[in-house]
């Protein structure tokens, strides 16, 4: 090794080194007095906002799109904030509160630098409660629900913000709790310290200095693993690139201690595969602009929805509750969850009666197993709300590009593992959105000699959040339509995660050879994954009572000489009585719709209220039911599932995900085959994907998104935007470009 080789060598080693004490030392600081605020940020507290990806130096050299901020998504102080509904997150001061009465109190006031807080977030009133508050009445008793670990055991606990009591709640038998970002980026530089791992790295032909490594969720793979909290963390080399995850370091896999940082084993099953090029892996603009003076638009103008008389949807007091166009809801962040929404309602348009449609929906958990068996690969199998913390990996959108101009924005208030409260800055938007499409229309025939032509434009409003878990993004949206019609959609975009192979071409590998996926670049295979995404959605149509209702397409024939038609379709409703009669998988040959409906309000000619999902393109788990992975994601052997509601079951993985066993999930809850008919019932639908990688998604994936609509039934008298207005030229805006205009 040549001298200035060995020197970068030793002060990486001090580095990582130094790194870690700061780390841990940073993470078990004394507690502050109960009214001091900490309020860091993304810009002073670099681990509070990095995600599965190392800690990164902050670039000096802003990014073209991230330069581009419009005044609506400026800073905003949360200093003050104070709740002004039930449902309204933890403030920055409760937060604060909640973690002095945690820590004033036994066991954790023997050492209260011990004390880790992997949750602390609003401990939601019950259900009725919340829907006996009105607007100006006095909040219900505000309490934080909190998840820690304290000298190496596992609490959750409520904390009574105004009495100080603190609640001690059930933990399930496996598992821990959601990772912690220091957790994660900790663990992220941890093998440095290990000389044997630096070594292997070295002899790959990687430097210490471009090494990029990701921490890995472990999955449970058996007794040998139980007892600690383990992470695998596999690296890259990001010379050349921000792209390092087309530069894997194949096969290199260390198995470490997430408390203690020890590197526990090293497997190295990668030795001769080279490291893949990093031409024509970056992404960023100023990067891909850089290839041609000029670079190509794609023969497209600038396009932006102008608003000169302001958006028509309203944010009360507080910036929590939202109304527009007949719709009312609450929006807010969540940590593990990302974006909740809740008290969803609609305002009849012959009554003026705002009636409920649900209570709270949300991503319960997603899991995303990839299809590689083989050493380095097969505990891939990822539950990112669970495991990561969905809203926790949610970065600041960038305006213009993630939203649009007219987007109003929302900002997360979280917890550190410390406790102390922080910012996720403009982490949800909500705009109103007009792409051309059509609310309804209707044209006669020139046959009928009536010169009808009526149209109407469609205008919605979404409710977005964005989640960059390492590789992966995930696009959440919330889509209100003025039809009474909420479409959830999940889009995936980001890098995929890949493998090295010696092989530079398809010819090169052997016949018959399982390469787990498609070969995209010269030494680069994009292995095959599902994802899944697993919603809670707690209807209350008309009411918390509701019946799910299966209804069943089946042929009919027509008996001998009753028609010229031999066969038609007839619908037959069932109503589930329990949890089983309500696990639906979707067949293409037995179709179906899937009701809530309440049985004790009917329309005026006699049918019930209802809504029902519409699943759009989606996809079914094909593991064994007895792999590991596919036992701790058994909430996806169905893509339906109906409940009692139930407080404690939220999360489709568990409470804690981390290495459990799958002893504490809704497929364990359904088998309890409780009564569902004419209760309050909380409905679970899986989205799916197969992803099978193509060149297309190389080195950045074009979106592919997937959705479900709840569409309403029978829940209005007639067609609720017959009377919407349509546009007329004297209405609408003159916009000149402000080159014309100079």
């Amino acid at each position: 090794m040549e001298s200035t080789s060995f020197i970068r060598f030793l002060f990486l080693i001090l580095a990582a080194v130094v790194l870690l004490l700061f780390t841990r030392s940073w993470i078990h600081n004394p507690s502050p007095a109960a009214d001091e605020l900490d309020l860091p940020d993304c810009n002073r507290f670099s681990s509070w906002c990095t995600s599965k990806n190392r800690i990164q130096t902050k670039q000096t050299t802003p990014s073209t799109t991230r330069s581009s901020v419009s005044s609506s998504a400026a800073v905003r102080d949360h200093s003050d904030d104070v709740p002004h509904h039930p449902l309204d997150p933890l403030t920055l001061r409760e937060i604060s509160a909640a973690r002095s009465i945690l820590l004033s109190q036994p066991p954790f006031s023997s050492s209260p630098s011990s004390v880790i807080f992997h949750t602390l977030t609003l401990s939601e009133p019950d259900k009725s409660s919340v829907e006996a508050w009105s607007k100006g009445s006095p909040l219900p008793a505000r309490r934080a629900s909190v998840v820690a670990r304290f000298q190496g055991e596992s609490y959750a606990l409520t904390v009574d913000l105004a009495s100080g009591a603190l609640t001690t709640l059930p933990i399930p038998a496996s598992g821990f709790p959601t990772m912690t970002i220091e957790d994660m980026s900790s663990s992220t530089w941890a093998p440095l310290s290990d000389a044997a791992f630096n070594s292997t790295v070295l002899a790959r032909g990687v430097r210490l200095s471009d090494v990029a490594c990701l921490p890995i969720s472990p999955g449970w793979y058996g007794e040998k693993e139980e007892g600690r909290r383990l992470i695998k963390v596999q690296c890259y080399s990001a010379e050349g690139t921000a792209n390092f995850y087309m530069r894997p370091i194949e096969g290199l896999t260390v198995l470490l201690d997430m408390d203690t940082k020890e590197v526990v084993s090293i497997s190295e099953q990668g030795r001769g595969i080279p490291i893949p090029k990093s031409a024509g892996t970056d992404y960023r603009y100023e990067a891909v602009a850089g290839f041609n003076d000029d670079p190509p638009r794609l023969g497209l103008k600038p396009i932006s929805i102008e608003q000169p008389a302001g958006p028509s949807f309203e944010m009360e007091e507080g910036g929590h509750m939202v109304r527009w166009a007949g719709w009312e809801f609450h929006l807010k962040a969540d940590a593990r969850a990302g974006v909740v929404v809740s008290r969803v309602r609609a305002r009849d348009p012959d009554t003026g009666e705002w009636r409920g449609v649900m209570h709270k929906g949300f991503v319960s958990e997603l899991f995303v197993p990839y299809m590689d068996p083989t050493d380095a690969w097969y505990f891939k199998t990822y539950m990112d709300a669970g495991e990561y913390g969905f809203g926790l990996q949610a970065m600041p959108l960038v305006p213009l590009n993630d939203c649009p101009r007219n987007a109003h924005y929302m900002d997360g208030v979280f917890a550190a593992a410390d406790g102390r409260p922080y910012v996720r800055e403009n982490m949800v938007c909500i705009f109103e959105r007009y792409a051309g499409d059509i609310a309804w229309r209707h044209s006669e025939s020139p046959i009928t000699g009536m010169g009808i032509r009526e149209a109407r434009p469609k205008v919605t409003l979404v409710a977005r959040m964005a989640a960059s878990v390492a590789n992966y993004d995930y696009i959440i949206d919330w889509e209100f339509q003025t039809d009474g019609l909420i479409r959830v959609k999940v889009g995936l975009s980001g890098i995929l995660m890949v493998k090295g192979t010696p092989f530079s071409h398809l010819n090169q590998f052997p016949e018959n050879e399982d390469i787990y996926g498609t070969i995209l670049s010269e030494n680069v295979i994009g292995v095959i994954h599902d994802h899944y995404i697993t919603f809670h959605l707690d209807l209350d149509v008309d009411g918390a009572n509701n019946s799910f209702v299966k209804v069943k397409m089946e042929r009919e024939e027509t008996n001998p000489g009753e028609s010229p038609r031999t066969s038609y379709l007839r619908a037959t409703r069932q109503v589930a009585k329990t949890e089983k009669d309500a696990q639906i998988k979707m067949k293409l040959y037995e179709p179906s719709e899937f009701h809530v409906i309440n049985p004790s309000k009917t329309t005026r000619v006699g049918n019930p209220v209802g809504y029902k999902v519409v699943p759009a393109a989606t996809a079914a788990s094909l593991l064994d039911h007895d792999d590991p992975p596919q036992r701790r994601g058994a909430f996806t052997n169905n893509q339906i599932w109906v409940t009692p509601h139930n407080e404690s079951e939220e999360w489709a993985g568990g409470l804690f995900v981390y290495q459990s066993k799958g002893e504490d999930t809704l497929a364990v809850w359904s088998e309890r085959d409780r009564a569902i008919e004419n209760r309050d019932i909380v409905l679970w639908y899986t989205l799916g994907f197969h992803h099978i990688p193509c060149q297309e998604d190389y080195p950045i994936m074009p979106t592919v998104s997937a959705s479900f609509d709840l569409k309403p039934v029978n829940f209005f008298e007639s067609n609720p935007i017959l009377s919407a207005p349509p546009n007329f030229e004297k209405d609408l805006p003159v916009c000149v470009a402000a080159a014309a205009s100079a």
